[in-house]
């Protein structure tokens, strides 16, 4: 697992990035000092603004929206950790011109979701985790019952010294008419004072996450850069022009990240990248494709404001 009092800061980069966590402290999104007894809640608010692309044979679409994350986290026992995730994401898009889906396929998409991970720390440095989870991903006026995405994520990782951890995991999900399963490379590792190879993001039901490159330039400031995979189902209104369909939006977000914490209970981190080999798709409700439509690469600005209380 990553370093628990660096990696547990990490808040959640929504939208664009990811969304729940995995089975580890590595993916935790607010610290828990080493040593510290009983409940830690938190809470992270992200806006986040996708700037306007070009989408294949005509047209552009453009996106903003707001996540919250909150919870609390503990330990127990022999150093286990245990978490109550819970997680909102309001998504606003934008369409604009003649394009391939012949208008806009679909508006305000909102994600409502709660993990609750387990980490049991063993001998010699290993660490074994599970999450399970259950979301809904649906447009304004999408059925409630067919919105629903589960699974969940088993981990192991080992830890050769405080700041070299690294583990694989197995995830799989039901995502909309669609069972998704894929492995996950856990990772946080320290090249000498300065420079860090961790996660950047949790995975969970919307991808793998991705690798990001740190750079401690004080102990308050950080920079880093890196890639994520994201790939978002949500079920579709029963009145749109795909009745009770579903949507995706998936891509590969490359971001650059400045962080600044605030003493041990707060943090803001500012984002700055583009999406590429972004792609829109829209299938029947059996899950069939009927049209998938590539978008130039498209700006991305987001900030996080982490606190735990």
């Amino acid at each position: 697992m990553a370093n628990l009092s660096h990696r547990l800061r990490k808040p959640v980069l929504a939208a664009s990035l990811a969304v729940a966590s995995t089975a580890a402290d590595a993916q935790m999104p607010v610290p828990i000092a080493p040593g510290a007894t009983g409940v830690t809640p938190f809470v992270s608010v992200t806006p986040l603004w996708q700037g306007r692309a070009d989408l294949d044979g005509g047209g552009n679409f453009s996106a903003w929206g707001a996540y919250l994350r909150a919870g609390a986290v503990t330990t127990f026992g022999d150093r286990n950790i245990g978490g109550v995730f819970l997680s909102y994401d309001y998504t606003d898009y934008s369409f604009s011109g003649s394009n391939a889906f012949g208008g806009a396929p679909w508006n305000i998409v909102q994600h409502y979701g709660a993990s609750f991970p387990l980490v049991f720390r063993g001998g010699d440095g290993w660490a074994f985790g599970v999450t399970p989870s259950v979301d809904w991903f649906r447009e304004n006026g999408a059925n409630w019952g067919d919105s629903l995405t589960y699974g969940g994520i088993v981990s192991a990782t080992k830890s050769f010294a405080p700041d070299k951890r690294i583990g694989l995991g197995v995830a799989g999900f039901y995502r909309l008419e669609k069972t998704t399963f894929f492995p996950l490379l856990i990772v946080d590792w320290r090249f000498g004072e300065r420079w860090r190879l961790l996660n950047p993001l949790p995975a969970g039901p919307t991808g793998p996450a991705g690798l990001e490159l740190d750079y401690k330039l004080t102990d308050a400031w950080s920079l880093g850069f890196g890639a994520a995979w994201r790939s978002v189902r949500f079920r579709l209104s029963e009145s749109g022009p795909t009745p009770n369909g579903v949507g995706e939006e998936r891509g590969v977000p490359l971001f650059l990240r400045a962080s600044r914490t605030f003493g041990p209970q707060s943090s803001l981190y500012l984002y700055a990248g583009a999406i590429v080999g972004g792609k829109l798709r829209v299938e029947d409700a059996s899950g069939n494709e009927l049209r998938e439509v590539s978008f130039d690469p498209q700006p991305l600005l987001g900030a996080t404001f982490s606190y735990r209380f």
